[in-house]
C-alpha cells in the first residue's frame, strides 16, 4: 500500500473539487499528528509531506526486506512484488490501526494518544503498554491483534517527534526513553513555566524560549504542544498550531507543530522532514525490536510474508460422516504429500469439528505431520440426528483463520444455532474469508440408487430450504455450496486442492435462478496460468467459446479449449494449454440455481476498501468499518498486488457487480501509471453505493494490451446503519469490561435489535436488545465482559456486534478483537551492567593479535525472569560463567543453579570444583557466536532477580558487539559494546555522573552484596563503555 506512488490521467477528482474540499477541512475543528494517510496530502496541498501511513509502509517493508535479505533466497527488487497479497493485507492492518487514532471520537482528542498538552508521561505509559501488547500477542501468535497495538504504537510513537521541541532541541538521533525507562530521560516542562514566545505569521522561527532548545545556559526541557481548547492552555505555553488549532490565539501565538511541508497547517514546517527521518528511525527500531523479541520467523508471519493459505476444515463427525471424513482425509494428504518441501506448502492448518452439542476443541498447526495427526484421529461417531451446532463451529474457524483464507466445511445436517449466522456473516465479510460447503445431504429429499444416503434421525420435520442459510453464507462470501453424494465427496474435494493453492486470483463470479440461457466472459492477460472454472448446479448445456471464436460443448464432448469432470452436484473445467488470452465466454442452459466461479494462477491481485472524508480533527480519509452507508459520497481505495518490477500494466476503472455479474455501476479510478508497481494505491469515487448487494471487479490493461480483470468476490450491501466503537479496552482476568458504542441512524426513525457475540463467553448478556432511534439519530449502548480469573494472559477474545432494522434486511456489523493481559504486567527490560574490564586496545590501527575482553552481570529487572540472550553482531565470542570469582579463584557465589538437564553427578561437581576460565571465571559450556540463534538461558536463572554472568572478548580489530537480552515476558534489552569506549572507561574508571555509573575498583565491594541479597546489578559507566537501547 505504498502511498508515495503516483498517476496521471484518468478520469479522478477534478482540481475545482479538490479546492471544495479544502474548503471543508478548513471548517474542520483541527489536524493533529503527521498527516493520517496519502489523501491527507491532497486535503493539504502538500504533496511531499511525509504521512504516517508512508512511514508505517516504508517502516514494515524494509525491515521485512531486511529480514529476508538475511536468508538471501531472492533478489531485492523481485521480493517486494513477491512478498504476497497477505503481506499487504496485513500492513494494511497496521495502517488503517495508526490512521484510526486519528479518526475515532475516543482517541483524537485525548492529547495521551499524540505526545499533545505536555503529556508526556502519560504518553510515555501508554505507549509502553501498546509495546507489551504487542509482544504478548504476537508471542502467542495472536497476529491480528498485535497487529492492531503495533499500529496503535507506531501512531504514538511517530507523533512525539511532530509535536515535541525534540528536533528543535538539536536532537540528531531518537528519544530511547520513550519506550525504555532504564535510558536517559529529559523533564517535561511544568505547568507553570512559559515555554513559547509569540508568533504572529504562519510560519514560526525562534518561537521556542532558550532553555527549551539548543541553548547551552540551561538544563533543557521537553514540552509539546497544546491543542485545541482541552486541555485549557496556560500562559505563555506553546500552541500546536496550524490554520486548524483554536489555540494558536491564545498566548503565545503561533505554534510549533512539524505535520506537514504546508505553513498553514505547521507553523515549523520547515522542520518536517527532520521530524519524519526521526519518526522513521523510530519506527525502524520498534519493528527490529520486535522482530528481535518475537524471532524471524514469527516477525514474518506476523506479516503473512509469502503465506500460502491455510487449509481449514469444518467437520461433522456425527456417525453418518464416515465418507465424508475419510474424503478430507484423503484430499489433506494429498496436498500435503503433492507441496511437501514447497513454497506452496499451507502455513496454517486448522480443523475444527462439531456435533450436537459438542464443538471444538480447535486444532491449529503450523506441522503438517500434526495435522495430520488429527485428521486421522478423527471418527465419525455419536449424534445422528439432525440439526447440528455448525455456525458455532464455522465462528471458531473464522476467528482462528488468517484474513483471506478460505474454509470448508463438510456436513450434511442443517445447523442448530441459526441465531449465530449475523456473526458469523460479519466475521466472513470482515476477514474477507470464503466460505466453501460440501453437502452431501439433498434438501428435496429424493436421492436414488446408489447415491442414496444413509438417513440421520430427524428431530422434527425439517424444511427444504433448511440449509438456505448455508447457501447465503457461501454467497455472501464468495465461496460455493455443493450438493454431493457420499460416492462423489472424494472427487467433489478437489475442489479444495483448487482453492488452497498460493496465488490463486478470481476472474469471474456470478450466481443465478433463472432457468433461462445464461452468458458469462472472463478474461485472461498474460499473467493468468492455470484457469479453472467450477459450476454448481444441474446444467442442461455448457459451452465455451475462446477470443478466436473456436468453441467446445463441455458436457457431451471432447474439445481443444478444455476438459470438463462432472460430479453430482459440480462441474470442474480445466482450460488445456496453451490458453489464449483475451475474452473467454460461457453459455449456458441450466434448471435451478447455478453458481459460476473461475480461478486461475497469477500474482497479480488487488485489496481495497471503503472510506469517507474523516470529519473530525484530522483531514484524510477514514476507513469505512462495517457497511458503507447508503447515500453518502464513498471513497473506493484499491491496492494493486504482485505486480514485477518489469511488468506493466495500467488500471482504469472498477465495475461494481451485482449478484448475477451484472453491471451496476463503473468507478474510474484516479489513475495508475503505464508500470504500475506492486503495493500502489488507487482511488475512485462514488456519489453513493449501490442500493443491491454488489462485489468489485478491477479492470485494466497488461502490457501486452490484453484486457486484465480481476474480481474480489465478497458482497457488498449498503445499509442505513452504522455502528461506532468508542473503545477497545483490555481484558484483565477476573475483572469486568465495558465496551461502549454508538449506533448511529441515516434514515427515517426505526426500531432495532442489536446482539452481541464473543468466541470465548465472556460477555454478561448477548442479547437480541431492543433499540429505538430517531430519524438521523443515534444511541449509545454498551456490553460488559466478565474475563475468568485463569483467563491466559494473550489469549485472543473476538466479539461482534451486529445490529438489525425490524422487518427489513437493512443491517450492519462490528467486530473487535480484544486482547487479555496480566493484572500487573512486567514492562521492565533486563539490564546488562559492566562489572570488570579485563583487556585494552592500544588503537585501532594496532589492532591485529590483541583482544578486547569484558565481563557482564545480564539482570532481569522485573519479576518473569531471563528468557535468552543473542549475539547480534560483533566477530568475538560470548560465554556463559557459572560464577564470578575474584583473581585468586574464591567464587562468590556459592549456590548459583545449574542447568536443569546435566546429570546430577555433572551439577555436583561443577558445585565443589569449577573448572575456571580466564581471570578466574568459572565457564560454562554455552558459548555464542554471531549468527546463532537465541540461546535459552530460563534453566540457569529461574524466575529470581538473579545475575547472569557473561564475558564477550574479540579481536580488536571487530570494536563493536551488540548483544540481546531477553525475559520471559518478552521485553528485550540491546547492550551495546565498543573497544574504544572499553578503554575509554579505564581511564574514566574514577569518575562517576549522573546516570548512576560507578568506577570500576567499586565493583568488588558491591559484588559480594548481589551475591547476598541478588539486587539489580550496577549500571557502570553507561556513557562510556556501555550503552543499552
Amino acid at each position: 500500500m505504498m502511498s508515495q506512488s503516483r498517476g496521471h490521467g484518468g478520469s479522478g477528482v477534478q482540481m475545482r473539487e479538490l479546492y471544495v474540499l479544502l474548503c471543508v477541512v478548513l471548517t474542520l475543528p483541527g489536524c493533529r499528528g503527521f498527516l493520517p494517510n496519502f489523501w491527507s496530502r491532497v486535503l493539504t496541498l502538500s504533496l511531499d509531506s511525509y504521512t504516517h501511513q508512508f512511514i508505517t509502509e516504508q517502516g514494515v517493508l524494509n525491515v521485512t526486506l531486511e529480514t529476508l535479505s538475511m536468508a538471501n533466497t531472492h533478489q531485492h527488487t523481485q521480493e517486494q512484488a513477491g512478498l504476497g497479497r497477505g503481506f499487504w493485507h496485513a500492513v494494511g492492518e497496521v495502517v488503517h490501526s495508526n490512521a484510526a487514532m486519528d479518526f475515532l471520537s475516543s482517541t483524537r482528542s485525548d492529547p495521551v494518544y499524540h505526545f499533545d498538552s505536555e503529556r508526556v508521561e502519560e504518553s510515555m505509559a501508554m505507549l509502553r503498554q501498546f509495546w507489551a501488547q504487542t509482544l504478548l500477542s504476537a508471542q502467542v501468535k495472536e497476529y491480528q491483534g498485535a497487529r492492531h497495538s503495533l499500529g496503535q504504537l507506531l501512531h504514538s510513537l511517530q507523533d512525539f517527534y511532530s509535536h515535541s521541541n525534540w528536533v528543535e532541541m538539536g536532537q540528531d538521533s531518537i528519544y530511547l526513553h520513550l519506550l525504555h525507562p532504564g535510558q536517559p530521560a529529559f523533564p517535561v516542562a511544568t505547568e507553570d513555566t512559559p515555554t513559547c514566545m509569540e508568533c504572529h505569521s504562519a510560519t514560526c522561527r525562534d518561537n521556542l524560549l532558550p532553555r527549551l532548545t539548543q541553548s547551552q545556559q540551561y538544563p533543557l526541557l521537553l514540552t509539546t504542544g497544546y491543542f485545541s481548547t482541552y486541555p485549557p492552555k496556560p500562559q505563555g505555553k506553546c500552541s500546536h498550531g496550524g490554520v486548524l488549532d483554536s489555540s494558536r490565539h491564545q498566548g503565545a501565538k503561533g505554534g510549533i507543530n512539524k505535520d506537514s511541508t504546508s505553513p498553514l497547517f505547521s507553523p515549523h514546517h520547515y522542520l518536517h522532514v527532520e521530524a519524519a527521518r526521526l519518526a522513521t528511525t523510530a519506527t525502524l527500531t520498534v519493528l527490529r525490536d520486535l522482530r528481535d523479541s518475537v524471532g524471524n520467523i514469527s516477525f514474518l508471519r506476523l506479516f503473512s510474508v509469502k503465506q500460502p493459505p491455510a487449509l481449514v476444515f469444518v467437520m461433522d463427525t456425527t456417525g453418518s460422516m464416515f465418507e465424508e471424513i475419510t474424503a478430507a482425509r484423503l484430499r489433506a494428504h494429498s496436498i500435503i504429500q503433492a507441496r511437501a518441501n514447497t513454497p506452496e506448502q499451507p502455513g496454517t492448518f486448522l480443523l475444527v469439528p462439531f456435533h450436537d452439542p459438542g464443538v471444538g476443541p480447535v486444532y491449529e498447526t503450523e506441522k503438517p505431520e500434526e495435522f495430520m495427526s488429527y485428521m486421522e484421529n478423527l471418527m465419525a461417531l455419536g449424534g445422528g440426528d439432525e440439526p447440528e451446532m455448525c455456525l458455532s463451529a464455522i465462528q471458531l474457524a473464522l476467528t482462528h483463520s488468517p484474513p483471506l483464507s478460505e474454509i470448508f466445511v463438510f456436513t450434511d445436517a442443517s445447523p442448530k444455532d441459526a441465531h449465530l449466522y449475523n456473526a458469523v456473516r460479519a466475521l466472513i465479510l470482515e476477514k474477507q474469508c470464503k466460505m466453501t460447503f460440501l453437502l452431501t445431504e439433498d434438501p428435496s429429499h429424493k436421492m436414488k440408487g446408489s447415491r442414496r444416503k444413509r438417513r440421520r434421525r430427524r428431530r422434527e420435520t425439517l424444511s427444504p430450504d433448511r440449509f438456505a442459510l448455508y447457501s447465503s453464507l457461501s454467497s455472501v462470501s464468495g465461496g460455493l455450496t455443493v450438493f454431493t453424494t457420499n460416492s462423489d465427496i472424494h472427487r467433489v474435494s478437489a475442489i479444495v486442492e483448487d482453492n488452497t493453492a498460493a496465488d490463486k486470483v478470481t476472474l469471474l463470479h456470478a450466481e443465478s435462478d433463472s432457468d433461462s440461457n445464461l452468458s458469462h466472459s472472463f478474461s485472461v492477460d498474460n499473467a493468468v496460468k492455470c484457469v479453472t472454472l467450477h459450476l454448481t448446479g444441474d446444467l442442461r448445456q455448457c459451452v465455451l467459446s475462446s477470443p478466436t471464436d473456436r468453441t467446445q460443448s463441455l458436457l457431451n464432448q471432447q474439445g481443444p479449449l478444455a476438459e470438463c469432470e462432472q460430479f453430482q452436484g459440480l462441474y470442474r473445467i480445466s482450460l488445456l494449454s496453451p490458453i489464449e488470452p483475451g475474452q473467454w465466454h460461457l453459455n449456458t442452459i441450466a434448471d435451478g440455481h447455478v453458481t459460476f466461479n473461475a480461478i486461475a494462477d497469477s500474482n497479480v491481485d488487488f485489496l481495497y476498501y471503503f472510506a469517507v472524508e474523516a470529519n473530525g480533527t484530522h483531514p484524510g480519509l477514514a476507513k469505512v468499518e462495517g457497511s458503507p452507508i447508503a447515500g453518502v459520497p464513498t471513497f473506493l481505495v484499491l491496492t494493486v498486488t504482485g505486480l514485477l518490477p518489469n511488468e506493466k500494466a495500467s488500471f482504469s476503472h472498477v465495475t461494481l457487480l451485482g449478484a448475477n455479474g451484472e453491471s451496476l455501476q463503473k468507478v474510474w479510478l484516479n489513475s495508475s501509471s503505464s508500470s504500475a508497481s506492486s503495493g500502489e494505491e488507487l482511488v475512485g469515487w462514488m456519489a453513493s453505493v449501490p442500493r443491491v448487494p454488489f462485489c468489485v471487479r478491477l479492470s485494466g490493461r497488461d502490457g501486452g494490451g490484453n484486457r486484465l480483470e480481476r474480481v474480489s468476490t465478497e458482497m457488498i450491501q449498503h445499509t442505513h446503519i452504522k455502528i461506532q466503537v468508542l473503545s477497545i479496552p483490555r481484558l484483565v482476568p477476573g475483572h469486568s469490561t465495558t465496551v461502549f458504542f454508538d449506533v448511529q441512524n441515516h434514515g427515517p426513525a426505526r426500531n432495532l435489535t442489536l446482539t452481541a457475540d464473543d468466541d470465548r463467553g465472556y460477555l454478561s448478556q448477548r442479547g437480541p436488545h431492543s433499540l429505538s432511534v430517531g430519524e438521523r439519530g443515534s444511541v449509545r449502548g454498551e456490553v460488559e465482559l466478565q474475563t475468568p480469573k485463569g483467563a491466559e494472559a494473550g489469549g485472543a477474545v473476538t466479539m461482534t456486534l451486529t445490529v438489525r432494522v425490524l422487518d427489513s434486511l437493512d443491517s450492519n456489523y462490528a467486530v473487535l478483537h480484544l486482547t487479555v493481559v496480566p493484572p500487573n504486567p512486567d514492562m521492565s527490560p533486563p539490564s546488562c551492567s559492566i562489572m570488570r574490564v579485563e583487556h585494552t586496545c592500544p588503537g585501532p590501527t594496532q589492532c591485529t593479535g590483541v583482544r578486547w575482553t569484558v565481563s557482564l552481570a545480564v539482570t532481569d529487572r522485573g519479576c518473569s525472569g531471563l528468557a535468552s540472550l543473542q549475539l547480534s553482531q560483533g566477530q568475538g565470542i560470548l560465554t556463559l560463567l557459572h560464577s564470578p570469582t575474584d583473581p585468586l579463584g574464591d567464587s562468590l557465589e556459592e549456590n548459583q543453579p545449574t542447568p536443569k538437564h546435566k546429570p546430577q553427578n555433572q551439577r555436583d561437581s561443577e558445585r565443589t570444583s569449577p573448572a575456571h576460565g580466564e581471570n578466574g571465571y568459572a565457564e560454562l559450556d554455552p558459548r555464542l557466536a554471531q549468527g546463532n540463534p537465541p540461546l535459552n538461558v530460563a534453566q540457569w536463572t529461574g524466575r529470581l532477580p538473579k545475575p547472569l554472568w557473561v564475558r564477550y572478548t574479540s579481536p580488536c580489530c571487530s570494536p563493536q558487539a551488540e548483544l540481546l537480552v531477553w525475559d520471559r515476558a518478552g521485553n528485550m534489552r540491546r547492550c551495546h559494546l565498543t573497544a574504544s569506549q572499553q578503554r575509554g572507561i579505564r581511564e574514566r574508571s574514577g569518575v562517576s555522573d549522573s546516570a548512576g555509573e560507578m568506577p570500576v575498583q567499586s565493583c568488588f565491594l558491591l559484588f559480594s552484596l548481589l551475591s547476598l541479597i541478588w539486587t539489580v546489578p550496577l549500571l557502570v559507566d553507561v556513557g562510556s563503555f556501555l550503552y543499552v537501547k
